[in-house]
């Protein structure tokens, strides 16, 4: 194996999660004995590779990486400290407990991802009688970026910026279908540096590019938990574009895409208009929703409270002036923007409820928009990193509603 080709996430970068991962649980879960990861996002985190393994973090001794598939992969490139092969859960159980002298009755594990079956043969592996959640620490972990991370984000940021503000308008025709345009975003995101896929937390959710809508398809129901919509392929695939859906002169193009740079995440929504421009009263809900997201983003500052975000703004939302805000009809949803790095949905959420302060480094996606009966979604999304002087935008400047 040719390990010239592989990117490598730095030793210091591994120690310094692991090191705060450790201060959090101390501090979050006194009690804390052991902690088990499974999910490989997080397991990517704290080791540099995603493998079908398991990370052990005892209290009291040195991380291990379990690997089952493939080992070979994971050496060749992580640089982590310690990474042995497994067979089953059992290898890894018993290496740990010569290592920590008896497995811990309680243990710590991803509650929101780890399934009944998996549980059930860790419990008969490493014998513990009660587990407890450790996501809100992973997600406390996670939510401030390193200079590292930050680099990868703004990477993935100015792709989005490239292929939505400049490469886009060039790729609308008449009469072309929305799967049409969704092919030809992807391929342009994929050239332009794009991972290729969307990673989200979200349970059983399936997103490949996003929503790429024409006119009042963009306003169709989704399981998605999120402003925007569309027809989608079948009933079997809600995301992407419809097969049958084509542009006309005078629709609203909304394209919502996530994109990823060595696994890092930004977020981004734009809008076009095609042919004509949208009815006056369209063209001002728009603006209202870009000035929103300008306020949000100067507010984006260490110490302020999501909750406190959320709650000034939506009190200043006028229903007759901008109606439908942040969804259409009974469909809204209850927030103003969401973290994001290695997922797209990750902790803390601009919404009611998220009462700790913002600390420099974290990154927003910041997404007002509004159904317009008739017109479909409009609005903006970008992604944003919390300053001392107010988020900054990884994901470009343009406005939208391009005419084309």
């Amino acid at each position: 194996m040719d390990n010239n080709m592989i990117k490598k996430v730095p030793t210091q970068e591994l120690k310094s999660r692991l090191q705060r991962f450790r201060a959090i649980m101390d501090s979050k879960e006194p009690e804390w004995k052991l902690a088990l990861i499974i999910s490989k996002v997080n397991q990517y985190y704290f080791t540099g590779t995603m493998q079908e393994g398991l990370l052990l973090i005892p209290r009291n001794a040195e991380a291990v990486y379990y690997v089952r598939r493939s080992y070979e992969r994971a050496v060749a490139e992580s640089l982590f400290h310690e990474i042995m092969p497994m067979q089953t859960y059992r290898d890894a159980a018993a290496d740990v407990a010569t290592v920590v002298g008896s497995l811990p009755d309680t243990v710590h594990l991803e509650a929101e991802f780890v399934p009944l079956a998996m549980y059930e043969r860790l419990q008969k592996y490493f014998g513990f009688k009660v587990f407890k959640s450790m996501d809100a620490c992973m997600s406390k972990v996670r939510s401030v970026k390193s200079p590292y991370e930050l680099d990868l984000m703004m990477k993935a940021g100015n792709i989005h910026k490239i292929v939505l503000e400049e490469r886009v308008p060039a790729m609308l025709e008449s009469d072309m279908t929305e799967i049409d345009l969704a092919a030809r975003v992807f391929a342009a995101l994929v050239e332009e540096g794009h991972d290729g896929i969307a990673r989200f937390n979200m349970f059983d959710t399936e997103i490949l590019l996003g929503h790429i809508a024409f006119g009042e398809s963009s306003l169709y129901p989704t399981y998605f938990n999120g402003p925007g919509g569309n027809y989608g392929l079948s009933p079997a695939m809600q995301m992407m574009g419809s097969r049958n859906r084509r542009l006309g002169e005078g629709d609203l193009i909304f394209i919502d895409t996530g994109c990823s740079f060595e696994g890092y995440q930004s977020d981004k929504t734009m809008t076009y208009v095609f042919g004509r421009p949208l009815p006056t009263h369209a063209q001002d809900i728009h603006k209202r929703c870009v000035e929103i997201q300008n306020r949000i983003a100067q507010m984006l500052k260490p110490g302020e409270l999501p909750s406190s975000i959320y709650n000034s703004i939506m009190k200043s939302v006028d229903e007759d002036r901008l109606p439908n805000f942040m969804g259409y009809g009974d469909r809204r949803v209850k927030f103003l923007g969401h973290a994001i790095g290695l997922q797209v949905d990750e902790l803390p959420v601009l919404a009611k409820g998220f009462d700790e302060p913002l600390q420099e480094g974290m990154v927003f996606a910041v997404e007002p928009k509004a159904g317009v009966e008739g017109i479909g979604m409009v609005g903006i999304e970008n992604t944003f990193v919390v300053t001392a002087n107010g988020g900054k935008c990884l994901t470009g400047d343009s406005a939208g509603l391009l005419m084309v």
